[in-house]
Formats: structure tokens, sequence, C-alpha cells
């Protein structure tokens, strides 16, 4: 039983249902920057997506063949339709450049579907059981700040790292959020309930997700057991903020979703076992139902950033890192001034290095102008796992002299941000070697 808690925006999330179904085998690529930029640039019809090599030499796409004039150049036309706009692209195909490593692209394709997107979108396509026309495959764009992306992300539990793959139609439709043992399990345990009458004993017994802060330690404690480390201190991890996606975003979801679907199964059971039809439940519990889809979700969201705040406090602490937690600042209430809140606004003989403030969200949004605009005499920094930040919001942040810090991977020329080129994005391990240890030595406790 999947529960997505999310309701889509358009029937963008229907359609990609249908052809879902319809389907052999299914791609799914987070898009680059390079991907999607030539949408904006007035690229013509020989721009497309990049076919990763594991893709172009799968049988997801056709056979490709060398060109006779120009042999370096393989190519398979491979006619295409998108539902989002209803075209079948007949010219569309595959053209790989041998004499260029791996450059491979899916051309000829719709440009106004790719123009305009978020950084980090997502590609989602598949070869079709019956052709439209005489496509034979179809693609999808979803924008990655939309509905529809968050409830594809949950569906197919996306995980931190993940840049692409090729899968089954049926791992678009079965959870995953439990075992299939365990799963077996709780079922069992609603269809005695419903039989027996016993069904709020159950959902007493399920009423309460685990506390934060022990979701947050079990995560920390996988996350260490399955790096054989016994500390969370930066100084001892190659990659700290990877670290840290790793664990807010996979590893601890993974475990809050296991107890969110024993919790709400549960209490859609308890409307559905309130009436003796299927279509009485549908209409008279509908209510009922989208009262707990809709606390699901906002339950999901508050997690989120507490968790991710909740790790890097705990990092900042094994690092020997001074700082004051929700310390007062004027009108705001930063995340972690360093190395306290009376250093930071009381202290005017104090130098600018002798102090910093450090805000965390898990996604910026336009939440980041929460943070404070008055000036301290100190950094600003911005901690967060968003890969999707727009240039707009990279340069609103630069002007506003707040640095952003993210995971390594983000910061990489190869991942799917716009991070790499910008000065004004440093990486985690940056900011504990550069900014702290060598720029701010006073910050960390000694020893």
């Amino acid at each position: 039983m999947e529960m997505d808690f999310l309701e889509p925006s358009s029937d963008q999330w229907s359609l990609m249902e249908s052809f879902v179904s319809g389907s052999r085998k299914l791609l799914l690529k987070k898009l680059s920057r390079n991907d999607a930029s030539w949408a904006n640039e007035g690229g013509g019809h020989q721009y497309g997506f990049y076919v990763p090599r594991a893709v172009r030499e799968s049988d997801f796409f056709p056979e490709l063949h060398a060109r006779e004039d120009i042999p370096h150049i393989l190519e398979a036309g491979c006619p295409s339709f998108w539902p989002q706009t209803g075209e079948v692209r007949s010219d569309s195909g595959i053209k790989y450049y041998s004499n260029k490593g791996s450059e491979c692209h899916f051309t000829r394709i719709p440009a106004e579907l790719f123009a305009g997107l978020n950084p980090a979108s997502w590609l989602l396509g598949g070869t079709l059981e019956q052709p439209e026309g005489d496509a034979h495959h179809w693609f999808m764009v979803i924008d990655s700040a939309s509905t529809e992306a968050e409830m594809l992300e949950s569906r197919l539990d996306i995980q931190a790292n993940f840049h692409f793959d090729l899968f089954d139609p049926s791992k678009f439709k079965r959870a995953s959020a439990i075992e299939s043992d365990d799963a077996a399990e709780l079922i069992g345990e609603i269809d005695a309930a419903i039989r027996a009458g016993t069904v709020e004993m159950l959902v007493a017994k399920y009423s309460k997700l685990p506390d934060p802060l022990v979701l947050a330690d079990e995560a920390r404690l996988d996350f260490l057991r399955s790096v054989r480390s016994k500390t969370f201190n930066p100084w001892d991890i190659k990659k700290p903020g990877d670290a840290l996606m790793r664990v807010s975003r996979d590893i601890e979801f993974s475990i809050y979703r296991r107890h969110e679907l024993r919790m709400r199964a549960v209490e859609v059971a308890r409307v559905l076992a309130q009436h003796d039809r299927s279509a009485s439940a549908a209409v008279r519990g509908f209510a009922s139902l989208n009262s707990i889809f809709l606390s699901a979700s906002q339950q999901r969201k508050s997690r989120a950033g507490k968790s991710f705040e909740s790790h890097l406090a705990a990092m900042l602490k094994a690092g020997g890192v001074r700082y004051e937690a929700q310390a007062i600042l004027g009108q705001r209430r930063p995340d972690f001034v360093l190395p306290d809140q009376a250093t930071v606004a009381l202290d005017t003989q104090r130098r600018y290095e002798d102090a910093a403030i450090l805000s965390a969200k898990t996604t910026l949004r336009e939440r980041w102008k929460q943070i404070t605009h008055e000036r301290f005499n100190c950094a600003i920094f911005l901690a967060t796992v968003d890969d999707r930040v727009s240039k707009e919001a990279l340069a609103d942040l630069q002007k506003a002299e707040i640095t952003l810090v993210v995971p390594e991977s983000l910061k990489m020329k190869t991942n799917e941000s716009l991070y790499y080129h910008d000065t004004n994005v440093i990486s985690f391990r940056d900011f504990f070697d550069e900014e702290l240890a060598r720029k701010r030595p006073s910050l960390l406790l000694a020893g």
C-alpha cells in the first residue's frame, strides 16, 4: 500500500500514471543544466538531453548505426510521443559522437518543455506496449519545484545521490516504505482488528510516531555502522556534507516512512471499516481521509527541516564547534550563532572573524529570506541539502552577502545543480576546513 500525501496541481500525475502503466520499461533522469539550457538559448532541433552511457548501451533505445559519410557519428531514428504537448516527434532520435568520449544526445524534441526549468528537474519516459502513431517511446518533463516532482520522488523513494535509472513499471506501483514481510504482517494486523472489532486499539498502538530526536539518533547510528565509524565528527568524515544529506534525506526518512505507513494505514483502515461499501467509504469518508493525508503531508515537511537541523547540530558538537542554538538576534532567531549570542550581538571589540551565523534549510524556496538581514559584523552562512536553487536565488544570496553551504557532491561539476561555478557557494568540507579551522579557529574548542 503506497501512500502519497500530496495532490497534483493539474492532471499531469494522472497522465504520467497512464503512460507508466502502458510501458514495458521506464527511464528516469535528473536533468542537468546542459540538458535544458539549450531551450532557453534558442537552441535548434539538434539540441536535446544527454543520454548516459549505461542507457545508450542498454536496449531502451534502438540500436545505433554509423553514418556512411561520417563513420564516427552513430545514430538511430526514434520517434517519440510527448503527452504534455500531445505531439509525436517522428524525426527525433539518438545521436552518438564516438570521437567525443561519451557524448550522446536525444535530439529533435519540444524545446518548450525544457525552457525555464528549475535545477534538478526530471525526465520520465518509457517504451510503449502500444505505439502512439509511429512512436514507441514517450517522455514527460517534470519541474523540480512542482507537486508532481515531490510525488514522483516519494513514490520511487529517490535517494539523494540519484542521477538516472532504468526500471520496471511495477516499481512505480508498489510500496517501498516497508519490506514485503513487514507489509504482510501489517495487513494481517489490520484484517484481524477489523474482524474482531478492535480497530481503535490498533489505532492507539500506532498513534504516535517516535520522537524526532530518537529517529535522528537511530539514523546517525545506522550511518556510522555503514561507514564503520564511531563519531559524526566532520574532521573524521571525508565529505561531511554528503554524510549530512545521506543521513537526513535518505536514512532517517526511510526509518520515518516505515513508522508513518503503519500509523496512516491504520487510520485509513478505521475510516474504511466504518462503511460496508467501497463507494460509501469513498464518498462519506472523504473528509476524514483528506484530513489524514493533509496531516501526513504537513508532518513530513515539518520533520524534514527539524531532521537536517538536528544532524547539523550533532556534527557541530562532535567537531568541537562552539555554538548556541536558536539564540535571539534582533528580530530573528537563526539556527546557530557561533560561538554564542553574547559574542555576536554584544561584543563590540571583537574582530569580524571572531563570530559567525549559520542557518539551516532543507530546501530554500523563498524561506532563506527569513534569515536576518541585520548585520552583526560577522559572516552569514546558509547550509542546505537542496540541489534546486535557481540562478536568481543564488544571485540574491550573493547580493545579501549570505554564503551558501552545500554537500560536496552538489558542488561537483558533474552534478545537476548550478553550484559548481558559483564562488558564493562552498562545500561543507570547505566550510569546516577554510571558514572555521583556518579563518576562525577561535570558534573551535581547544584540542
